[in-house]
């Protein structure tokens, strides 16, 4: 399938467009070995003028056969590629952006490209009073994720640190989750292959 750029897209979103609109798919917990469970996911990338990319994505555990046993997870967030924040930006809170954007066009969003690519950043809430904020690199349909910081309410569970890595393989989405608790090293937490809805 043909990727096109849409021509009204904000400059600074160009080098995130391949990630825009619903993905679906099966994938594994931890490692993927015979015993580890099945679920199935949604994720949904969507813009709306501004500079970045809304992220949302639900999973349900699933059965070997695809049928959903009962509701798993939902994270959501924002995806942007990272720089310094000017006037032309909007916020915080509800100050408004100027009406020229702050990266106007190829050029100007060029002047951001490293030796790895694009620098993004990526921050995620999740239920249970967890928010990562993630930085890393975004290279063509390939995007390497760390986290810089892991925010955790009073109660939460055990999370200090995470990685995530996602590619556009032949018109498919693979990304896979690696995560840590304290003590302990980073481990596999869950990985899986998206098909494009729309």
């Amino acid at each position: 399938m043909p990727i096109e750029i849409p021509t009204n897209l904000t400059p600074e979103l160009v080098p995130l467009f391949w990630l825009l609109g619903t993905w679906e798919g099966t994938g594994r917990l931890g490692e993927g070995a015979v015993d580890d469970e099945y679920f199935f996911q949604r994720v949904e990338f969507t813009e709306n003028g501004q500079p970045f990319v809304q992220y949302r994505a639900e999973s349900w555990l699933v059965d070997e056969d695809g049928n959903v046993l009962r509701p798993l997870a939902v994270e959501q967030g924002f995806w942007q590629l990272r720089r310094g924040q000017v006037d032309a930006d909007v916020g915080p809170g509800m100050v408004p952006a100027d009406v020229v954007p702050a990266l106007r066009n190829a050029e100007d969003v060029e002047q951001l490209r490293g030796e790895g690519g694009f620098p993004i950043q990526a921050n995620i809430v999740h239920p249970g009073g967890i928010s990562e904020m993630y930085y890393g690199t975004i290279d063509g349909p390939r995007v390497q994720l760390e986290t810089d910081e892991v925010m955790r309410a009073d109660g939460s569970k055990d999370y200090v640190r995470a990685t995530r890595l996602y590619g556009l393989v032949n018109g498919e989405l693979f990304w896979r989750w690696d995560s840590q608790r304290t003590g302990e090293d980073l481990a596999a937490h869950a990985s899986a292959v998206l098909k494009k809805q729309q």
